[in-house]
């Protein structure tokens, strides 16, 4: 991989991977338009590293309260059932799905499940899930009314987002939507439950590359310059979207996901690109 093509993908992950859009989808979309093959879920899983440091960064005070509250609960010195307290229990058992299902099916999402034709197809189904749940939703609970079961079931919908085209934030939030929450605590739920996994990711893969499996054709300096710029587009897109959510739909995300999924499967059906 060149370094402007690792640019390119770095702007890409970090513009896709908050909008309900599935930044793997469009890392391997582009990826394919710019002559580089599906750059994999290596590349994939390392440059979120980035977007995830943009999330760290932009919650930062609620981060670090939730971390030192539950930590004080443990000693007794903290109430278990002060709300910063329960949220860190409830990211912890969100995060359980996604990292049991993420480890028994380890195989099949590096490389069966990458096909763009699966993507293609998800970009459209979850288009209409999210369009479903948003129409259906009440959005009237807020975080401080998150239940341990609705915590649960947040983590089963982030974990379809092992298959490329769902989106992290496309399913976490439309779990959120169809259990009554409004957009803003389903996407603020949806990053805070997203740490946790990601950095298990990326760092999966970081061991892997360190216990030498290699980085491939692709190479430490480019997977190092697109999760850089990830980083920095990631937070610019955060501040975006958690204004933009408070005023308006999701439902210019979901034509754009209907349109891009018809177009790929015109280009897969035609042999313009390879699944």
């Amino acid at each position: 991989m060149d370094l402007i093509t690792a640019i390119i993908l770095g702007l890409v992950q970090g513009l896709t991977e908050f909008l309900p859009i599935s930044s793997s989808a469009h890392v391997s979309i582009v990826g394919q338009f710019l002559g580089q093959e599906d750059p994999g879920a290596a590349f994939t899983a390392i440059t979120q590293l980035g977007t995830e440091a943009a999330v760290v960064i932009y919650f930062w005070r609620d981060i670090t309260t939730i971390i030192r509250k539950w930590f004080l609960s443990l000693a007794g010195k903290v109430s278990k059932d002060d709300p910063d307290v329960r949220m860190g229990w409830l990211v912890i058992i969100g995060t359980i799905p996604i990292g049991l299902l993420g480890l028994l099916f380890q195989d099949q999402i590096e490389s069966t499940l990458r096909s763009l034709w699966i993507t293609a197809t998800m970009l459209l189904v979850f288009a209409f899930v999210i369009m479903a749940a948003e129409r259906v939703g009440t959005q009237r609970r807020e975080l401080t009314e998150l239940t341990w079961k609705h915590g649960l079931f947040y983590g089963l919908w982030q974990a379809l987002a092992l298959i490329p085209g769902v989106s992290r934030s496309g399913g976490t939030i439309a779990g959120g939507l169809f259990m009554g929450y409004t957009r803003e605590a389903a996407a603020r739920y949806s990053f805070l439950l997203a740490i946790p996994a990601v950095i298990a990711s990326g760092g999966l893969q970081v061991v892997k590359i360190a216990g030498g499996e290699g980085t491939g054709e692709t190479g430490w300096g480019p997977i190092l310059i697109a999760t850089v710029i990830a980083f920095f587009v990631g937070y610019a897109v955060i501040a975006w979207f958690m204004r933009y959510i408070t005023t308006h739909t999701f439902t210019p995300f979901m034509i754009y996901r209907i349109l891009l999924a018809l177009g790929l499967f015109a280009l897969l059906g035609t042999g313009t690109i390879q699944p």
